[in-house]
């Protein structure tokens, strides 16, 4: 592992991280630098289009370099090289980046928080969560822009999980809270980098990952290296955000940043069609995985737990606990609402 992390970093680093390629540029050009949560291959969906849209439309105006995962910093210090000014921009969850707010356990999966990618928007535009992070963001001098959704949190393994007794001892890549839930049912959570977890699940250093649905299996090369995929899933969307250095976003033009907010929108629209339809359409399809499924009546207990776990998470701020009742709140109006919103 230790040579390949070598690898990546002198030999990989000048080809993979190379930058968006852009025209020559006038000497007034804005200049940002942003580097994403995702990996290559995931970021020519999750981010690259919208980076590309966004250069093409500001031209001279103004060009953003994309960096992918860890190539300027490893992941979990994307916050304070941001904060620092190092980096001007940043795509990822709260709790992937380590960012030291209140809400930051709350970004990626928290446990059951959505059933679907289209609860995480109405959370945020309709149930209040924008300006709980607006203002939690700009305490620590970092521009919340806009968050979204991802695809679900299922797990992928090289043997198969039909019970959570099967899930006891697995060493399982996946994200710091949503590991922190997982270990009640025996699961290990390993943090490793991005781009090592292929090689750490043929090297028998993983077991499995939970850090992403199907599409992201295979579109990173996950599901070449596992073997089954477990449907019942731990969060219905993974909660993402675009951020900026706050020094940087308050000196662009106010059109400029209202190019910036139409593009992250349009990434999110983006994501919800590819994660929703290529989710569904892997599982009929796919060839690299077989299906396995928890019954809903053992698996019920991770969801009773969850509830649990939300009022463990609640007690341990004012913040956090307005944050888990919006939650409780949201999830009890969609219940409510009943079909389609909720079939439970």
């Amino acid at each position: 592992m230790t040579t390949r992390r070598k690898f990546l970093t002198s030999a990989g680093a000048g080809a993979l991280a190379a930058p968006l390629a852009t025209p020559a540029l006038a000497q007034s050009t804005i200049t940002w630098r942003m580097q994403t949560y995702a990996g290559a291959a995931l970021a020519e969906h999750v981010i690259k289009p919208a980076v590309d849209m966004f250069n093409k439309i500001a031209g001279d105006r103004m060009q953003i370099e994309l960096f992918f995962a860890d190539q300027l910093v490893p992941t979990g210090e994307l916050f304070r090289a941001m904060q620092r000014g190092t980096i001007d921009a940043v795509q990822s969850d709260d709790d992937s980046m380590a960012s030291p707010t209140e809400v930051t356990v709350f970004g990626g999966y928290f446990p059951f928080a959505s059933r679907y990618s289209l609860d995480v928007p109405v959370l945020f535009n309709q149930y209040g969560l924008n300006e709980i992070w607006d203002e939690e963001y700009s305490k620590v001098g970092v521009k919340h822009i806009s968050a979204g959704a991802w695809d679900p949190c299922h797990f992928a393994t090289k043997d198969p999980i039909h019970s959570l007794e099967d899930l006891k001892g697995k060493r399982v890549f996946t994200f710091p809270t949503a590991g922190r839930f997982l270990t009640q049912f025996g699961v290990v959570p390993v943090t490793l980098p991005w781009e090592d977890i292929e090689v750490a699940v043929q090297t028998g250093e993983l077991d499995g990952i939970a850090w992403s649905g199907i599409t992201e299996d295979y579109t990173v090369g996950w599901a070449d290296v596992t073997n089954y995929f477990l449907t019942n899933n731990i969060s219905g969307a993974w909660a993402g955000s675009f951020f900026a250095n706050m020094d940087r976003w308050n000196e662009l033009p106010e059109d400029l940043q209202t190019l910036f907010r139409v593009c992250c929108d349009q990434s999110h629209y983006y994501r919800q069609w590819w994660y929703w339809g290529g989710e569904a359409s892997l599982r009929v399809n796919g060839t690299k995985m077989q299906l396995t499924t928890i019954p809903d009546a053992e698996w019920q207990q991770v969801e009773d737990a969850a509830l649990v776990f939300w009022d463990e998470i609640a007690a341990e701020s004012p913040t956090k606990a307005k944050v888990v009742e919006i939650f409780k709140k949201y999830n009890a109006d969609m219940a409510k609402a009943g079909r389609p919103y909720r079939y439970t």
